[in-house]
């Protein structure tokens, strides 16, 4: 049995439960999440790059 897991839906899953627990730590989680999708996109595609 294969077990594919990747982190996106990981990600979502624990900051879903974080917000059930604490729902003060929604804004805080939204921004994080942000910024680390933010960058895996910029340094993923090499778009960073000045040609």
């Amino acid at each position: 049995m294969n077990l594919n897991l990747s982190i996106g839906p990981l990600i979502s899953l624990l900051a879903g439960i974080l917000i059930l627990v604490m729902p003060k730590l929604l804004n805080y989680i939204v921004a994080l999440y942000l910024i680390v999708i933010g960058l895996l996109g910029l340094l993923g595609t090499g778009n960073f790059r000045l040609h």
